[in-house]
């Protein structure tokens, strides 16, 4: 069997799309209109986490009108105070252009700040910052630090994006045993990514012993929280019988779930089950309708498998595959049987 293809996640992207902004512990949520003045009392006083809270509030509009601005005037207040969350969800807003103009570079100070107090959130952020030369100069070294930082305290993206970094081999040496390290950790807090490139790894051989066992349970796990990908391995598993009983019906619900994704392998192969009658009912309409949204989606074979399957149909069932194509696609493919 050919080797399943690792799926990454790009994440150089902004170091502010990276990160919601973080609220304090034990906020009670729903309830901030009742404490709204004693709250409000408090952050003119000067109490930091008042302040923090605040800002919070602003931000959503949770109980007060959403006002972005004040969000960052009562962050601002609160993260001068050296708290934390505060120097987090400021360096958000300047990461974000929310509630201020939008600069990185003094995002990346106040990510530093929360950062250099364990600040989880902010680590990953701050590598991050490194990593695209965004706010500091490009330094990947140090974008590894602070990555490696936050994946140690056990954050979960962290340690799935440095799982990647090893993986893909261009911020750090490609380590295979790393990745799979990393990978695991995340899989096991229910990173859906993370257990699907967990699964790939073990199927691969790849920084461990080849399992197909082991990658057919984590491909189950990532599927079963509609990690689209999974799915559709999960499928090939179950059509393959590869550390599973061999199971065409079993096969198509998952090619089906991806395929409803958008998914081009899956409708392929769902495709398949249609033209051949494995697990479904053969039918030739259903199976041109799946060639056909695969091959618009560029699935490779897909153009062969529709040309040969209207061999054996006439023009009045092509029309109508391609009407019904049409109509899943249109309907986002919600509208396909």
């Amino acid at each position: 069997m050919k080797k399943w293809i690792f799926y990454l996640l790009v994440i150089l992207a902004t170091s502010s799309g990276l990160a919601n902004a973080h609220p304090d512990e034990g906020k009670a949520e729903g309830k901030y209109g009742q404490v709204n003045e004693a709250l409000r009392l408090s952050a003119e006083q000067g109490d930091a986490t008042a302040q923090n809270n605040l800002g919070e509030m602003f931000l959503q509009g949770d109980g007060v009108t959403q006002d972005t601005q004040e969000a960052v005037k009562w962050f601002s207040l609160a993260a001068k105070q050296g708290h934390a969350n505060a120097q987090f969800n400021l360096g958000v807003s300047y990461g974000n252009g929310q509630g201020v103009t939008q600069d990185y570079q003094e995002a990346a100070k106040w990510f530093r700040s929360a950062a250099e107090q364990g600040h989880v959130k902010a680590q990953f952020s701050l590598g991050i910052s490194y990593a695209n030369g965004q706010g500091v100069a490009q330094d990947y070294q140090e974008a590894m630090k602070w990555f490696r930082s936050a994946a140690e305290q056990g954050d979960a993206v962290a340690q799935y994006n440095l799982g990647l970094i090893y993986l893909d081999g261009q911020i750090a040496a490609q380590n295979y045993q790393e990745a799979v390290k990393w990978f695991h950790l995340a899989a096991k807090q229910g990173h859906a990514k993370a257990q699907f490139n967990l699964g790939v790894s073990y199927g691969n051989g790849q920084g461990v012993a080849q399992d197909y066992r082991e990658a057919v349970k984590w491909f189950r796990s990532a599927a079963e929280q509609g990690h689209t990908k999974a799915q559709y391995y999960l499928g090939l598993s179950y059509a393959n019988g590869q550390s599973v009983t061999q199971d065409f019906q079993e096969a198509v619900k998952w090619f089906r779930f991806a395929a409803k994704q958008g998914d081009a392998a899956a409708q392929n192969s769902l495709g398949i089950r249609y033209n051949l009658g494995q697990g479904v009912t053969q039918d030739s309409v259903r199976a041109h309708m799946w060639f056909n949204l695969a091959t618009i989606n560029h699935q490779n074979d897909a153009q062969e498998n529709l040309d040969k399957v209207a061999q054996r149909m006439t023009p009045a069932q092509i029309d109508e595959a391609q009407k019904m194509a049409r109509n899943c696609k249109k309907s986002n493919y919600t509208n396909c049987d």
